[in-house]
């Protein structure tokens, strides 16, 4: 299992990676918060909700027939709120700003919940590419 440290350590490589990521959460698939990495102070219950979210497109993508969903983007007022899976018990959860670069955004936060998964469960997780 991971340490809250390390979770916070992959949380703080994707805000690296995606500036306009203002919070990132990883979350149990109860809602209990794993690990944060937010700007400012976080009042509403985002982990929770997370959860839920993800409960819901997991039904949703079963009742098409396209089987397991892997991730929720919304697209709000005041920018981007995304729900990642993050193996079979956790996810990660991103708040953006609104001109966040999707795309990137999308790419980064794949990497970063298959990287959550390892650590949670305790397998390696994929190499960083460091050819020169």
């Amino acid at each position: 299992m991971a340490t809250e440290a390390e979770l916070t350590g992959e949380l703080e490589r994707l805000r690296a990676c995606v500036a306009q990521v203002t919070g990132a959460l990883v979350v149990d698939d109860d809602g209990r918060v794993l690990a944060r990495d937010v700007s400012g102070t976080v009042q509403h219950p985002l982990g929770p909700r997370t959860a839920d979210a993800l409960r819901a497109a997991l039904h949703l993508a079963a009742a098409a027939g396209h089987g397991t969903a892997h991730e929720l983007l919304v697209r709000a007022d005041h920018g981007w709120v995304g729900a990642y899976t993050a193996g079979p018990s956790a996810a990660l959860a991103l708040v953006t700003a609104p001109q966040a670069n999707v795309g990137r955004l999308r790419l980064e936060a794949r990497r970063s919940s298959t990287r959550i998964s390892a650590l949670i469960e305790g397998a390696p997780g994929p190499q960083e590419n460091t050819r020169p």
